[in-house]
């Protein structure tokens, strides 16, 4: 179905849609908010379900045949999902834990899947007005302020220090005896899905998630680090997938603009 489906046309439809959503973040953001809890106790606020809505609706007008799995919709049991061939998958908030904190490290994601694998990727991050996007064999974009779109593209290794990218809101033993191992690198502490924009644009050579997340987590930067050359890979270094379980659990993995190092070796064990 993707080869009959103009990638590029409905990236750009949906980066006006994210900066939409992302408008629609900003209004309650500025003017307060109420925090709820979901069952998982994770905080939910007004606007994850304003961007929630805002992007259902926009998505459903665009492509009325394909179906849409958002952080915020009804879990569909695996049965119903498993024939789905193409879906577009959302995270209409990421980082909500950033937005309660005011830190504006928070983003929209859209992303659409095709046979597992994330073929378009939109981030925007609202308090920055910034967006990142991406089509399958399309290139890689970064937006400021609405104006030119520049390629960006990861960075190899240099023999220059490591810098990594990490969770300002999740750490764990793993992750500390990873970095250990590493040695000698430079952090980049960031929330939500920027962490892994930081390594499509090169600013980072490695992200990695000894964490659990979610396949909306994940997907709309997954295709946006691809087309900028780089690669997510489960920690044994076979690539991730979209909808092939029951769960909507990512495993821990690696996300990186250099293949010419195995990532895994640090690890104590695999998880």
């Amino acid at each position: 179905m993707s080869h009959t489906l103009d990638l590029e046309k409905l990236c750009l439809e949906c980066v006006d849609i994210a900066r939409d959503a992302g408008s629609a973040i900003l209004t309650i953001y500025d003017a307060g908010f109420n925090v709820e809890e979901k069952d998982d106790k994770s905080p939910l606020t007004d606007a994850d379900m304003a961007s929630h809505h805002l992007i259902v609706e926009r998505l459903t007008q665009l492509t009325p045949d394909i179906p849409i799995l958002s952080e915020e919709s009804a879990r569909l049991p695996f049965e119903e999902r498993a024939s789905w061939e193409t879906y577009w998958l959302v995270d209409p908030l990421d980082g909500t834990r950033e937005f309660v904190k005011r830190n504006g490290e928070f983003t929209v994601n859209i992303a659409l899947i095709h046979q597992h694998r994330s073929i378009i990727g939109v981030i925007n991050v609202p308090v920055l007005d910034v967006d990142y996007y991406a089509w399958e064999n399309g290139g890689c974009y970064k937006v400021e302020h609405k104006g030119e779109a520049k390629p960006i593209k990861v960075k190899k290794l240099d023999g220059s220090k490591l810098s990594v990218a990490g969770s300002r809101s999740h750490g764990s033993e793993m992750m500390q005896r990873y970095m250990e191992k590493l040695g000698d690198v430079e952090t980049l502490s960031m929330g939500s899905s920027l962490k892994f924009c930081l390594v499509a644009e090169g600013r980072a050579d490695l992200y990695p998630r000894l964490g659990l997340t979610s396949e909306w987590d994940t997907a709309a930067a997954h295709c946006i680090v691809v087309q900028a050359g780089g690669y997510i890979t489960r920690t044994d270094m076979s690539p991730l997938e979209y909808n092939t379980k029951d769960s909507l659990l990512n495993p821990f993995f690696f996300v990186f603009g250099d293949n010419s190092r195995d990532w895994s070796q640090y690890l104590d064990e695999q998880p």
